[in-house]
């Protein structure tokens, strides 16, 4: 099997790795460092698939440095295998609890008009509220 940009075992590999556990990391602390995110369960189910995917990719992390560290690649069809649909698994919770938030943003201050917690509703809302208006 032929070596490839970000496959496991490699160093661009690892780097991808590392990078996904820091932006989970990012997410659940842009989440927590409010005071009201427990009120709603889709920021919560984001936290929640946040720690998920750190966990993944630490662990995925650890196995990449081994292998780089040992020389050995990582190219067995099994191991592979289990890369591909842990990685589709993470892949669509995370998607599932980013779009479950961005709804809920949107609720909020589209449908609602406007929000309970203004400076934590503003802090998860990309757009200018004026878009919405």
């Amino acid at each position: 099997m032929r070596d490839f940009a970000g496959a496991p075992g490699t160093l661009t590999g690892l780097a991808l790795r590392l990078s996904q556990c820091v932006f989970a990391a990012g997410s659940i602390a842009a989440m927590t460092t409010t005071t009201n995110f427990f009120n709603s369960t889709s920021f919560c189910y984001l936290i929640a698939s946040m720690g998920l995917q750190i966990i993944w990719s630490f662990g995925l992390t650890l196995l990449d440095a081994y292998a780089l560290v040992r020389k050995r690649t990582l190219h067995n069809t099994v191991l592979l295998s289990l890369f591909v649909v842990g990685d589709w698994v993470t892949a669509i919770l995370s998607l599932a609890a980013a779009s479950a938030s961005a709804g809920i943003t949107v609720l909020y201050f589209h449908d609602l008009g406007s929000c309970g917690f203004v400076r934590e509703c503003q802090k998860y809302q990309m757009l200018d509220s004026s878009v919405y208006s």
